[in-house]
């Protein structure tokens, strides 16, 4: 089956997108604050917080060495992004949403990938809290793969199986 190679090339520029704004605010929290600064933006709701994570989401394994986090982020993130392509290609070319919430969690993965090869760990600047309740600090690469994730299972959930694809018993012989 022949895929539409405009279909590809807008979910590769969607996703290099994600990469390109990611890496663009990453970059711009680095210039202008200080490891550990925090602006506040919206009184105890939501702060500019420039921390360095070494571990992986919600800080995990960030305690471990760092040639450990290397091979562990390397491998997992090689198989992630081989699985998602694989997953990628295969879903159907109508599957719109589906296409363009894997791309979004590519991109997203891939924002973080470029973190971790170049400074050993994740940039995290986007702080969210009520009071001295903290949700762990993320990015915008965080954000594409926490989103990608939701609308593909929403969009899986509620997706209607075509029946005429199903294969269909004959009726009885009489």
């Amino acid at each position: 089956m022949m895929r539409s190679p405009v279909r590809y090339l807008l979910l590769a520029l969607f996703a290099g997108a994600i990469i390109a704004i990611d890496q663009a605010t990453k970059l711009s929290i680095m210039q202008s604050m200080r490891l550990n600064e925090s602006i506040s933006i919206v009184p105890n709701l939501f702060s500019l917080t420039y921390i360095r994570n070494p571990g992986a989401a919600f800080g995990l394994l960030a305690g471990s060495s760092n040639a450990f986090r290397m091979v562990f982020f390397g491998v997992t993130s090689l198989f992630a992004l081989a699985l998602l392509g694989t997953i990628l290609f295969r879903l159907p070319e109508k599957d719109w949403m589906g296409q363009v919430s894997i791309a979004g969690i590519l991109g997203g993965a891939i924002g973080n990938l470029i973190d971790r090869l170049r400074y050993g760990e994740v940039i995290d600047f986007l702080d969210v809290y009520v009071g001295s309740y903290h949700w762990p600090a993320f990015n915008i690469a965080d954000s594409a793969i926490s989103v990608g994730v939701v609308f593909l299972i929403i969009h899986f959930a509620f997706e209607k199986k075509d029946l005429s694809l199903l294969p269909h018993e004959s009726p009885p012989a009489s």
